[in-house]
């Protein structure tokens, strides 16, 4: 360790309440489980406005650390957002932050991901509690009920090709309202869209994604929000991560401002906005294959 860590909640558990309803006060002591890196002895809080304000380590900097995922979506989620949110299939899914989305019960929300997770899990819940009124993704399988609900027409869907996809988080990120790309020309995907040649070659327009709300996964981050992915789990995470107004990310294993090396991130902190701990995740497997003995 470099230094002690000084962590000074605040919290104002009526104030907290009464803007965000069905929100149970989050308890500042929940932030005494594990936090590799941090000694529990180094912890203290202060109650002054509901979340972290100013902590110390080796001097004065912000910490983005909330105690729970429900306390880290209090006040920035509503009806009718649009959410990125990172993960492939079940992989590097933002398990905890998916469960506080669920259990807020805002709705009429589009969620740009590369799909909706299974029946049971991940975006999947949403989809169970009819809280997405729109996706816009590249892949729909695995999942009973978004077929039901597209059938029905309860379901809005934008299917958009994987790298286009990607590209268009990456794009929203930096600044880049649209660009032109070959993929889906003369398919249904190019219906609508403006048709452009370059060299004798003609491409249609995608826009690039700014969401009010991403939500992503990291496998380690610091306090400052610096974020490191771990290998497959990183897929779709870097580009929603930055395509956010807001980013709110939950990560497995959380240090301390300089445990990071420099060169191992791959989300810088600029893009974060808050962070949640989630030391034991599920990580489901959507099919598993074993080799038999």
């Amino acid at each position: 360790m470099r230094g002690d860590v000084n962590l000074q909640w605040g919290f104002e558990a009526a104030d907290s309440e009464a803007r965000n309803p069905g929100f149970a006060a989050a308890d500042p002591s929940a932030l005494r489980r594990s936090v590799r890196g941090i000694p529990c002895a180094s912890i203290s809080y202060r109650n002054v406005g509901g979340r972290v304000e100013s902590p110390t380590h080796s001097g004065s900097a912000l910490t983005k650390l909330w105690p729970d995922a429900r306390s880290a979506l209090a006040g920035i989620v509503r009806d009718g957002m649009l959410l990125a949110i990172g993960g492939f299939g079940l992989c590097g899914i933002p398990e905890a932050l998916i469960l506080a989305l669920r259990d807020s019960g805002v709705r009429n929300l589009t969620i740009a991901s590369n799909n909706a997770g299974v029946d049971d899990w991940g975006i999947g819940l949403l989809l169970q509690t009819q809280q997405v009124k729109k996706m816009i993704a590249s892949y729909v399988g695995e999942n009973n009920e978004f077929e039901r609900q597209y059938l029905s027409g309860e379901l809005e869907v934008e299917f958009c090709p994987q790298g286009t996809l990607a590209e268009r988080m990456r794009a929203g990120g930096a600044g880049i309202p649209g660009f032109y790309t070959r993929t889906g020309v003369g398919t249904v995907v190019a219906e609508g869209k403006e048709h452009k040649e370059f060299d004798g070659v003609t491409y249609i327009l995608e826009r690039g994604i700014r969401a009010d709300l991403a939500l992503v996964k990291a496998w380690k981050a610091d306090l400052y929000g610096n974020l490191v992915y771990r290998r497959t789990a990183r897929n779709f995470n870097p580009g929603a991560a930055t395509c956010g107004q807001i980013t709110v990310a939950e990560a497995e294993i959380v240090v301390a401002p300089g445990e990071l090396d420099p060169d191992e991130i791959h989300t810088p902190g600029i893009f974060v906005h808050r962070l949640v701990h989630n030391p034991s995740p599920e990580k489901r497997i959507e099919k598993k294959t074993i080799r038999e003995v």
